[in-house]
């Protein structure tokens, strides 16, 4: 019998189902035809493939992508993925979900991301600089401090940061900090960006809980995936009281109906590597978690995890979007009729890209700012977006997801408006 997978259908197409989210604030607001087919494709998308220099002396063959959705509001700003299912698909998608969620936030930025196919725990570490300097050399006709600004995502760190502002100011005579965010401190990194996505997620749940009447201190949460976004959420959330009852990585999962202690676990991990065998806990798959009994699921992994073919099973009262496109557009209308609260990820984890820009002022500034200033500016930004979408939804009497959408979409279509089309 075959083992060859099938071909994704189009309900699991990233792209398809961003478009359709647009779609749907766009018939809100009425737009103009015109706008909504500027506004409902990317502005550039540029593919390379480019060869890296292997240990063993061969050569290997990568395919890297950045795209350009809009820049009608400012530079376009993204990040970069190292992951062997990265395709253009999912990476135009990426790219027009952060042009509504820099527009929700209302930071000066448009949309883009970016990424190479590949698996990095298949490369050596020199291997791994040379394919991130040869990628940042090949996508450097697009990215720059005024232009592009990309960032980490998914697989990639501040190291990989390093090594894309080292390339691009070695290639143009001198340092340009603000080319990458995401950065070391000792290059311009700012205080607060490793944590600013999972700290985002946590101001969100707590003001959808404030909204909904939850108190945090009876609240059991599931997070799935335990990278930087998902580890630093369940640690905060745990932290306001929050109780953290299963995490995952990509080798799965751990539950307890008691709660897990998550600084415990930060230091399980360190000794053995993995989260699985933390004592007081049952293994439990990443397909499994999603359908616990907890009243917040935080799916902080890859996008299209709640689907038409789950939706139905999710047992959580609130799932607050971690990661990037994590839900169907038909799981949102199974959810929504089954009352499930989704609090959308261009809201719940835009305080990665807010403290990015944060960090893109004070390079360009060369003047930078303490963590606790930096912590309060964040929660600023993410509780008015979240009043503002909060009011949309209300208004039309539509999800919250939809709720952000309109605030999103609006300022992008009123900007797009104002500038003009050139010439």
């Amino acid at each position: 019998m075959s083992t060859a997978a099938a071909p994704a259908a189009a309900a699991d197409s990233p792209w398809l189902n961003a478009q359709r989210q647009f779609d749907n604030a766009a018939e809100i607001l009425n737009l103009s035809s015109g706008l909504r087919a500027v506004l409902r494709e990317v502005r550039r998308e540029l593919v390379v493939r480019f060869p890296v220099k292997l240990d063993n002396g061969g050569l290997r063959v990568y395919e890297g992508y950045r795209v350009q959705h809009n820049v009608t509001r400012g530079p376009a700003k993204g990040g970069l993925r190292y992951h062997p299912d990265t395709n253009l698909d999912e990476v135009k998608a990426l790219a027009m979900w952060m042009t509504w969620k820099c527009a929700l936030a209302n930071l000066p930025f448009g949309g883009a991301k970016g990424g190479v196919a590949v698996d990095p725990a298949t490369l050596s570490h020199r291997e791994l600089e040379r394919l991130t300097r040869r990628f940042a050399s090949e996508i450097s006709v697009l990215i720059g401090p005024d232009s592009d600004i990309p960032a980490p995502d998914v697989n990639t760190t501040g190291e990989i940061m390093a090594w894309i502002m080292d390339t691009i100011s070695m290639e143009a005579g001198y340092s340009i900090p603000a080319v990458v965010t995401g950065k070391p401190l000792d290059i311009g990194g700012s205080e607060g960006r490793p944590s600013a996505t999972g700290r985002g997620v946590t101001i969100v749940a707590l003001e959808a809980c404030r909204r909904e009447g939850m108190d945090p201190a009876a609240t059991t949460v599931a997070v799935q995936g335990f990278g930087n976004v998902g580890s630093v959420t369940a640690a905060l959330m745990q932290e306001a009281g929050f109780k953290i009852c299963a995490v995952s990585d990509v080798f799965g999962g751990i539950y307890s109906p008691d709660g897990i202690d998550v600084e415990e676990l930060f230091e399980y991990r360190a000794r053995t590597g993995a989260i699985a065998g933390f004592a007081n806990t049952q293994p439990v798959s990443n397909t499994d978690l999603l359908e616990l009994h907890v009243d917040i699921l935080v799916p902080a992994a890859l996008e299209n995890q709640i689907t038409a073919r789950n939706a139905g099973r999710i047992k959580a009262k609130m799932i607050v979007e971690g990661a990037n496109g994590p839900t169907t557009p038909d799981a949102d209308t199974i959810l929504e009729k089954r009352g499930i609260i989704v609090v959308p990820d261009i809201l719940a984890n835009a305080g990665g890209v807010t403290v990015s820009y944060f960090e893109w002022v004070q390079d360009l500034q060369s003047f930078f700012w303490e963590e606790g200033e930096i912590n309060r500016r964040l929660e600023r930004i993410m509780q008015k977006a979240f009043t503002q979408m909060c009011e949309q939804a209300e208004a039309h009497r539509v999800s919250l997801r939809l709720g952000a959408y309109l605030v999103a979409v609006k300022r992008v279509a009123d900007a797009t408006a104002v500038r003009g089309i050139y010439p």
